[in-house]
């Protein structure tokens, strides 16, 4: 018990003697711990905080740039800006991707509803794709499954698209298609464009309005119009009645000229591009490629000469069905490399890199 007490009181002695030192250690050793603390807790609330960030903070470079100036003195029209893929591809490509992106970007008010029949229903989550990932950076692009049965429900088309017969036909999937775009322009309203669109500038002024293909054909590729207008009643009132799925483009641009046509009384749409409130936009609005010159977008034009030709296009339609072969050098000086540069920059990236 002596010999105890000895050592404690040794053990007391060098403690007291190096109290600074030890204070200092214990100190010392504290702010390290507490530093290794606050720094791992600020780096995982930063980690869930960054998962909760709204799409415009998690894609800051993405985030849409302001819309065009509209031409004239219109009022925008309401409505959504609508996409629709009729077949069961679920891996969009570059042009679809850019037609959305494009969209998008000149439309940051605006809905842009991408609606793909291949989706599962109900709240699945997209398939791994970076086009879908890509998408998610807009805050204003919704990519939902397609119900074609409860979109053609209460129209004149329920019937027709339940007769399986027709799925039999050549052109079942674009003939469908037809029939989805003016069933929504009639139903909810807006604007629909096909997904081989690059959009230059803001849609919206364009009010129930569609657009000139050649000299006397209108084409359904790009559609704007009210909800609920008796012209697009009467468009599938006509697709119908006059149905016949074995005869290419007559459920499409022969469907829409021959409606206008009686719509205005008219046999040549250049005798009156607007009756009766519907609008016949010349070719250079959404068309300035005609479909017969398509091989132009991938020719080498300036700065200049790109400009001249756009400066009175809203949209550029890119022939798909004609061109989807061909090959693009993304970076050359090719006219539709430049549409994709300036008009859809994050899937030009993307296209750089794969390249």
């Amino acid at each position: 018990l002596p010999r105890m007490s000895s050592c404690l009181l040794k053990l007391t002695t060098v403690v007291l003697s190096h109290r600074l030192r030890a204070l200092f250690i214990l100190t010392v050793s504290f702010v390290f711990f507490a530093s290794a603390m606050f720094f791992w807790r600020t780096g995982e609330d930063a980690k869930g905080q960054l998962s909760n960030l709204p799409a415009q903070s998690r894609c800051e470079p993405f985030l849409p740039y302001p819309p065009h100036p509209t031409a004239g003195g219109s009022p925008p029209s309401p409505g959504d800006v609508f996409f629709v893929e009729t077949s069961e591809q679920t891996s969009p490509s570059y042009l679809f991707t850019c037609s959305v992106e494009s969209a998008a970007r000149t439309h940051p008010g605006t809905r842009v509803v991408v609606l793909m029949k291949g989706l599962a229903n109900g709240n699945a989550s997209l398939p791994n794709h970076w086009a879908f990932s890509l998408l998610s950076c807009f805050p204003n692009v919704e990519i939902r499954h397609l119900d074609v049965v409860e979109l053609f429900s209460g129209t004149p088309l329920a019937k027709w698209y339940l007769q399986p017969d027709h799925q039999k036909e050549p052109y079942f999937l674009p003939v469908l298609s037809d029939a989805c775009r003016i069933t929504i322009m009639w139903k909810f309203g807006g604007i629909y464009l096909d997904t081989d669109f690059i959009v230059l500038k803001n849609l919206k002024n364009l009010t129930n309005a569609l657009g000139i293909q050649s000299q006397d054909v209108l084409n359904g590729a790009f559609l704007s119009f009210t909800p609920k207008h008796k012209f697009m009643e009467l468009c599938m009132q006509d697709f119908v009645e006059n149905y016949n799925g074995w005869v290419w483009a007559h459920q499409g641009p022969e469907l829409l000229t021959r409606v206008f046509k009686k719509w205005c009384s008219i046999s040549n749409i250049q005798d009156n591009m607007s009756c009766k409130g519907v609008h016949a936009l010349p070719p250079e609005a959404v068309y300035p490629i005609r479909w017969e010159d398509w091989k132009k977008l991938f020719e080498a034009v300036s700065s200049s000469e790109l400009h001249k030709l756009l400066k009175n296009s809203y949209a550029v339609h890119i022939w798909n069905k004609l061109s989807h072969g061909t090959r693009l050098e993304i970076t050359s000086q090719a006219l539709l490399a430049q549409l994709y540069s300036q008009f859809c920059p994050a899937t030009y990236a993307k296209m750089k890199k794969d390249s």
